[in-house]
């Protein structure tokens, strides 16, 4: 009876005990920066003799992702461009950007760079310092990510996700005002929702970016139009 009354106890406590939560995923933007300490660690044996700043290629990144690496990439290359005011760099990632975007509309599973992408090298110091401060505005969204509408996030919708991200993407190669951060921040978003398989977050991304674009065209033809009757009224 003692041996029956001792077992029922800790039947009666395991029971009582909360079960465990899964950890949740790491913060992309964290994964990132591992990344970039793993790759800045290897750095001196090529950079230090030759008095060089520590220094990565493009390829070192992606050769270190796993299955997410496009939403991965598609986050490093958009993090620049959620910077206000930032110019030049965001049309430069931008072009990496539309490759790899229409890599995901063709049906490809993992990315592929050419080899001028590929040994693109920048200096690893700079683009912490960009993860750094474009991470107050993609960190709270993590935050809020969870696996949610997994079919939005899956292959087979890739190729759509692909060819609706070449849009926001066009508009962060137009070298003009206001034409980079919002669909930026889109883009960002949507990547965020691919690596952490949340639905939600890819839908959200994409409506900032169509909304900031298609405002800025009703604003773009309106400047014209009135541009043109100008114009007309001069001759």
């Amino acid at each position: 009876m003692t041996s029956r009354a001792a077992m029922t106890s800790l039947m009666t406590a395991d029971a009582e005990q909360p079960e465990e939560k899964p950890a949740k995923m790491r913060g992309a933007v964290r994964v990132l920066h591992d990344i970039l300490d793993g790759l800045k660690a290897q750095a001196p044996a090529n950079d230090a003799a030759s008095n060089l700043a520590e220094t990565a290629a493009l390829g070192d990144v992606v050769d270190r992702l796993d299955e997410r690496a496009f939403g991965f990439l598609l986050l490093l290359l958009a993090l620049p461009c959620c910077i206000p005011f930032l110019w030049v760099i965001p049309q430069i990632v931008a072009l990496p950007m539309l490759a790899l975007a229409a890599q995901m509309a063709r049906g490809a599973r993992h990315p592929w760079l050419p080899k001028t992408l590929h040994d693109r090298r920048f200096e690893i110091a700079d683009f912490q310092g960009v993860l750094a401060k474009a991470e107050r505005y993609v960190g709270w969204v993590e935050k809020l990510s969870a696996p949610r509408l997994k079919a939005v996030t899956g292959h087979g919708a890739n190729r759509i996700l692909g060819a609706l991200l070449l849009i926001p993407i066009a508009s962060i190669l137009t070298p003009l005002p206001s034409t980079n951060t919002v669909p930026g921040i889109g883009v960002a978003i949507t990547a965020l929702g691919l690596i952490e398989r949340d639905g939600v977050l890819v839908i959200l991304g994409l409506l900032i970016g169509f909304i900031w674009v298609a405002l800025l065209a009703f604003l773009g033809l309106g400047a014209a139009s009135i541009l043109l009757d100008w114009l007309r009224a001069q001759m």
